[in-house]
């Protein structure tokens, strides 16, 4: 594994995400208009390369459900673009899903500051990612995600190897072929979405299709925890007016109820739609309904379906 690793370092032009695109050669002389309409098209190509990894992209929704289930933790760990987008889908769960922010955390090179100053040498360094795993005192009950569309990023390599040496369980993703990188860690998601239209940009195709891939895994996730009841976030963070107003909608459509009265239910759950809920459905109070939830680990629907 460390011989392909540093050979394939050395000159990364073999890589899919670094070739020349065909189909974008004449870019800096199409109009605006030719431009979108050119992303468009490889856009689309980035969302089918998604969908032709279906198989490992629910292989990693049932093995994080399963990790968190039982203690665990997700860390995605990436540099640059992979790296933000993974901590912007762990900043979001919380307020969509009321998930206790320690649950999915995201790891950038080179810290908080890189999401908004590029810090891109710091991907260079393999122990680097090696400290942020030992640091976080990740364990077997976890799940760590490396993120790094060229499938080269030492950083994210060495986080990964470090959470393996742990037993914690290890998920990959890239959007190069096996061929180019075969590096094998449990789980591997690898949308081919081709060479980008600024050739070797993977902010483009790369980062949509990372941005898919982490929207999806993270979604199915919490449906699997029973986070969401229909396709409702039951388990929505209420502290906005925003949030609110969603919250006594979610209730009212969901009991049937005037908008009201789905207000004044929400506020005697404790602003917990879940807890309304099952005050309503099952005719019970604020604390009955929260041990009828501690019982099935958050789920609703098998809260409901108890006797």
């Amino acid at each position: 594994m460390t011989e392909i690793f540093r050979e394939s370092t050395s000159d990364r032009g073999y890589l899919l995400t670094e070739q020349a695109n065909p189909d974008s050669y004449n870019l800096d002389r199409l109009s605006a208009l030719e431009i979108v309409e050119l992303f468009n098209r490889e856009d689309a190509k980035a969302v089918a390369a998604v969908g032709q990894e279906k198989g490992s992209i629910s292989q990693a929704i049932t093995t994080i459900a399963s990790a968190i289930d039982n203690g665990g933790r997700l860390f995605y760990v990436g540099a640059g673009t992979s790296g933000r987008l993974g901590v912007l889908d762990a900043a979001e769960c919380p307020p969509t899903f009321c998930s206790d922010p320690e649950l999915i955390q995201g790891i950038l090179a080179g810290g908080m500051n890189a999401m908004v100053r590029s810090s891109e040498a710091l991907e260079d360094r393999e122990n680097d990612g090696a400290v942020a795993i030992a640091e976080r005192n990740i364990c077997d009950r976890d799940v760590v995600f490396g993120i790094t569309a060229g499938g080269t990023t030492p950083y994210v390599h060495g986080a990964l190897k470090e959470a393996k040496h742990r037993g914690a369980k290890t998920i990959f993703f890239c959007c190069v072929p096996p061929d180019q990188f075969p590096i094998q860690y449990d789980i591997e998601i690898r949308p081919l979405v081709g060479a980008e239209i600024l050739a070797g940009s993977t902010r483009l195709k790369a980062g949509t299709a990372t941005k898919l891939v982490l929207n999806t895994i993270s979604t199915g996730v919490m449906v699997q925890l029973g986070k969401v009841y229909g396709n409702r976030m039951i388990d929505v963070s209420v502290t906005n007016s925003k949030l609110e107003d969603r919250a006594i909608r979610i209730i009212r459509d969901l009991t049937s109820t005037s908008r009201e009265d789905a207000a004044a239910l929400l506020k005697r759950s404790g602003k917990r739609v879940k807890i309304a809920l099952l005050m309503h459905w099952k005719g019970v109070d604020a604390s009955t309904a929260e041990q009828m939830l501690q019982d099935t680990h958050g789920h609703l629907g098998k809260a409901l379906a108890s006797a």
